[in-house]
């Protein structure tokens, strides 16, 4: 590679502390309701639907091209993909493999068409209403929660308003009564058609595509990702159908029009706050692709 950062040992151990004592503000909650047995309905979202362990979330790392130095770098040697160089342990180049460049070359696509996009702002959070439309006693998501206007009342709303989702991954969860009732068809094969920069779960998604290229994401960007999931899952459930009230969460009410101008209101201030964090990381599977995907042809025509 070239341009390596060569990071001197007080530097990256205090960007490791601040990344593990910032994610500990998630992580340690969630770790200490797992161990009693509890169930959150908003956080635990987090790391069940995700797939980020806790631990990985904390755990630093510096991402490619970054050089440590220092004896306690040398612990990086005990994970899987650095090696040691003269001047320190750094992320090895040939561990971004064939299959890791698909993905990066995947998440570019889908971060580069979603950003060409204006954000749509018009959808108030009914894909979670349409999860619970005419839920059958089998279906039930969250039988912990009440809905804040029962199963009639929850009904007449996903009924008097349109419902526009077109991001798949929460279109799929939709109960089979509410599909025919969603404007758009989403798919997983067109996601890179459909998604767009006011939705809030292509926002939340943000980052997965980060962690999917772990480990060759910086954790600061990582998490910066994570912590915009976390905010806007709060306004998600916010805006659905139950009554979080127990929890702390005021409602959303966006089944009057002072709630849907509410959620539209804090739906841009995500959106504009998700922008940079995708160009992030679309330049980043820019160079990912244009330094990293060469290393492994490259030393095969040497051998």
């Amino acid at each position: 590679m070239t341009g390596l950062i060569v990071l001197p040992e007080p530097v990256w151990r205090a960007r490791e502390d601040d990344h593990v004592t910032r994610m500990r503000r998630w992580t340690t909650p969630h770790q200490r309701r797992r161990s009693r047995g509890e169930k959150h309905p908003v956080l635990d979202f987090l790391f069940s639907y995700y797939s980020h362990r806790p631990g990985h979330l904390e755990r630093w790392q510096p991402g490619p091209g970054v050089v440590l130095e220092g004896a306690s770098a040398r612990r990086f040697l005990e994970r899987k993909g650095y090696l040691e160089t003269p001047d320190g342990v750094m992320l090895d180049p040939e561990g971004f493999t064939e299959g890791r460049a698909k993905t990066a070359e995947f998440v570019l696509r889908l971060l580069s068409a979603t950003a060409s996009r204006s954000p749509r702002l018009s959808c108030f959070g009914l894909h979670e209403w349409a999860m619970v439309y005419r839920e059958s006693a089998n279906e039930v998501r969250h039988s912990q929660l009440p809905l804040r206007l029962g199963s009639a009342g929850t009904d007449g709303v996903v009924e008097s308003l349109e419902i526009r989702c077109g991001h798949f991954d929460a279109f799929r969860f939709f109960t089979e009564p509410a599909r025919p009732l969603n404007t758009l068809r989403p798919a997983r094969e067109d996601q890179v058609d459909f998604e767009q920069p006011g939705c809030l779960h292509a926002n939340m998604d943000l980052f997965k595509w980060a962690y999917k290229l772990d480990p060759f994401v910086p954790a600061e960007l990582v998490g910066d990702c994570f912590e915009l999931a976390a905010d806007i899952r709060e306004l998600d459930m916010r805006a659905s159908p139950y009554d979080l009230a127990s929890f702390g969460y005021s409602p959303v009410r966006i089944e009057t029009p002072e709630g849907r101008a509410e959620y539209a209101r804090a739906q841009a201030g995500f959106a504009r706050r998700a922008a940079p964090l995708r160009e992030h990381l679309i330049a980043h599977c820019q160079r990912l692709l244009a330094e990293l995907k060469k290393v492994p042809a490259t030393r095969e025509k040497q051998l």
